[in-house]
């Protein structure tokens, strides 16, 4: 499944050649005139890479920068800051708050689509390593799809395994039922999100003893917790 690229930006004019120039490249897209839209977004979906303007009608980039890295769930997530701020104080100060990169406008479509390719392979590399645990009782092997109950395998479905995988990376993150169908199937079936709780039962049932590592959040969704 392609990424998904958000786009915060008031200027439809801009919003929609970058929008252009990123699905060209295969990405998804989904774009946000003003950063309320896109901080209410944010509760349901998590977007591989955010574009951010930082003079938006209602909120300062700058602060909705501040939220995602101050906010555990979203920290991870890669920012661009694009903006007609060209002043070297506002580049400094963006990049130390937590941009990844800065882009000033007006700007080349295809940099930019180069430019968020380079911050993704970054953010690639800093991913997870190839073993999990939770806590002394579960192993997870990601490259070989294995996982270990006190040192017992067990058997996994693909998606009850990709379920446990999303939630041991992110240990303590709270997931919406409709983000993790997002990420077993993106938008290729439509299915009810109570298909979700379903496999969590199967899943808990299997490790046994260590399921009690999943925790349900009442009206949200799951994390894991040891």
């Amino acid at each position: 499944m392609s990424r998904l690229i958000a786009v915060v930006e008031d200027e439809s004019d801009i919003a929609n050649l970058v929008e252009l120039h990123l699905k060209k490249a295969n990405f998804r897209v989904k774009k946000f005139a003003d950063g309320s839209s896109f901080l209410q977004f944010l509760e349901y979906e998590t977007p591989a890479l955010v574009i951010l303007d930082l003079m938006l009608p209602d909120m300062d980039g700058i602060e909705i920068c501040k939220f995602i890295r101050g906010n555990k769930r979203y920290s991870t997530i890669p920012i661009i800051m694009l903006t007609a701020r060209s002043e070297e104080a506002d580049r400094v100060l963006g990049l130390e708050i937590g941009a990844d990169d800065y882009i000033v406008k007006p700007f080349s479509p295809r940099e930019l689509v180069a430019r968020v390719k380079a911050v993704l392979r970054r953010a690639e590399k800093q991913e997870t390593p190839e073993i999990l645990n939770i806590g002394d009782v579960v192993k997870i092997d990601l490259s070989r799809h294995k996982v270990w109950v006190y040192k017992k395998e067990i058997e996994l479905t693909p998606t009850e395994f990709k379920i446990l995988s999303l939630l041991a990376e992110r240990k303590g993150w709270v997931f919406s039922r409709r983000q993790i169908l997002q990420y077993l199937w993106g938008n290729d079936k439509i299915v009810l999100e109570r298909t979700v709780d379903v496999h969590i039962k199967h899943l808990r049932e299997k490790l046994g003893e260590a399921g009690r590592f999943i925790k349900n959040v009442r009206g949200v969704g799951y994390k894991l917790e040891p």
